[in-house]
């Protein structure tokens, strides 16, 4: 009787389920008769060019890394089931929530953001919560966050933001000043800022982490009425944080400690859930309402828009295998079903081309024939042909031009998008003037207690006495805005590493 975890014994446990071993093949299926050594004239070589076994090995090992997300790179996922518990028909037709008891399977892929794939689980940085289900109209992706707001309010400064929580392009070493300089010269991210740098910045495992839309969205019931909304997903398992000296030690210990804690939890039965709700504001509500309800740096007050309880989401099943499960599957906030559609949030615009551009790119223009992203629950019919790594039936003789009169697939008008009203002068619209610090001053005035301010500011402290000086200063500055004592108590822990950086130099 074993005592170690669950994922140390996968290797014994895919033993015991299979049995007598198989005969090893090429790729093609042909038996390979002695897979240990090459073929070669005489013992000392050289290889013979008709080697197939050795090429077909060889060729595919030089191929086995896909294109490494440019954001996201590290991350785990799982699968399981959504299960509506309460009615929202009436706000939204999506076949996934058509009557309550309804399951349909998901997958979840949990990830950081800025780390390479080898990057530590428990680094200080946002954690990817995407959501793929699988429902007869489509597969839908919920691609978010684990806070409900992000850095930036306009998409094309995400190249520019990803790129600061990168490597320096000459030391490729993470650079203070990149990081600082970017944020203290857009102060719309002093909110995600100051949700980074509290405990929440490290939190103790996926399981213990929300999981938020974040973007607005629209919800379109069966009469075509259209409201918007936001997706929350709250851990039924209750947030549960790291504190930085936790996480620092985590990092070099244990850097895959949230991966591990998943795959066990799962292989023990102990499968961890989410329940989501929803906020709803209507058309004429975002038109009175006191500030952008598309800014993706504000949340909607759960005082004026409460939250609607919709299903629970369960993980019981870990991937066969990462690479073809977690790896090579692709999601995007532009795949959308019927009920569901994107507002005019600028953020979540800009994604619906990025996402799916960047899975061409680095999956190939068919990723959604991939066993993970395909639809399988409502079989794709459209006129798409041809393109690398097509391998199912393309499709067969079915024309590949529309419209056509020989009974290709048509559309239909009941699957049109809801109509709404836009105006407004075209033209570039700066948006870093925006109101920056009300809701982070009620953060840090409402939301955190004093050991959690405490946290926040040596956190800061502890990043940002890197940068350079006059970067500080500004940072001082921002932080003074959302509160005087917030400004303050940074600027004195600040000072104390520099008083100490001096003594150690003079010794």
């Amino acid at each position: 009787m074993t005592t170690r975890e669950k994922a140390s014994e996968q290797m014994a446990d895919w033993q015991r389920s299979n049995g007598k071993p198989d005969t090893a093949t090429t790729g093609t299926g042909a038996p390979v008769g002695l897979k240990t050594a090459s073929l070669t004239v005489g013992p000392r070589g050289p290889l013979l060019m008709q080697d197939f076994v050795f090429t077909d090995e060889m060729a595919h090992f030089n191929r086995e890394r896909i294109p490494e997300r440019v954001v996201h790179a590290k991350g785990t996922g799982a699968f399981g089931y959504f299960e509506v518990t309460h009615d929202i028909t009436k706000y939204c037709k999506a076949k996934i929530f058509e009557f309550v008891g309804k399951r349909t399977p998901c997958l979840v892929r949990f990830s950081t953001v800025g780390g390479e794939k080898g990057s530590a689980d428990t680094a200080r940085d946002p954690r990817g919560f995407a959501m793929k289900f699988y429902t007869e109209e489509g597969n839908w992706d919920l691609v978010g966050n684990n806070t409900p707001i992000f850095f930036i309010r306009d998409p094309i400064l995400f190249p520019s933001f990803i790129h600061t929580q990168k490597r320096n392009p000459v030391t490729n070493l993470k650079d203070a000043d990149m990081f600082w300089d970017f944020i203290t010269l857009r102060p719309e991210s002093t909110h995600q800022v100051c949700v980074l740098f509290s405990d929440r910045g490290t939190p103790d495992g996926h399981r213990h982490m929300n999981g938020y839309g974040s973007h607005t969205f629209k919800m379109v019931n069966t009469k075509n009425e259209a409201v918007y909304c936001k997706f929350h997903m709250k851990t039924d398992q209750g947030i549960k944080n790291l504190d930085a000296a936790t996480a620092g030690i985590l990092n070099g210990t244990d850097p895959d400690y949230s991966t591990r804690d998943l795959f066990n939890a799962i292989a023990e039965g102990n499968y961890p859930s989410w329940t989501l709700y929803i906020q709803i504001m209507t058309f004429g509500e975002a038109e009175r309402f006191r500030w952008n309800p598309f800014d993706l740096t504000k949340v909607w007050p759960h005082g004026e828009f409460p939250l609607i309880p919709v299903g629970k989401m369960v993980l019981n099943r870990n991937p066969k295998n990462y690479f073809t499960d977690v790896e090579q599957s692709a999601f995007s906030p532009a795949h959308m079903v019927p009920g569901i559609e994107p507002s005019p949030d600028k953020m979540l615009q800009g994604r619906l081309f990025s996402y799916s551009d960047t899975h061409r790119h680095r999956l190939g223009s068919n990723y959604l024939q991939i066993p993970v992203n395909c639809p399988y629950n409502a079989r794709p019919k459209n006129y798409q042909r041809d393109g690398p790594q097509c391998v199912d039936d393309n499709q067969g003789g079915a024309p590949n031009y529309f419209p056509n009169s020989f009974s290709g697939p048509q559309d239909q008008a009941t699957f049109r998008e809801c109509p709404f009203k836009v105006s407004g002068d075209i033209q570039r619209y700066e948006t870093g003037n925006d109101d920056n610090y009300s809701q982070v001053t009620t953060f840090w005035e409402k939301v955190l207690t004093t050991s959690d301010k405490n946290a926040l500011v040596s956190n800061i402290a502890g990043h940002l006495k890197d940068a350079a000086p006059f970067i500080q200063k500004r940072a001082v500055d921002s932080f003074t805005k959302v509160h005087p004592d917030f400004g303050r108590r940074l600027q004195e822990s600040l000072n104390k590493h520099r008083s100490k950086a001096v003594s150690q130099a003079n010794l």
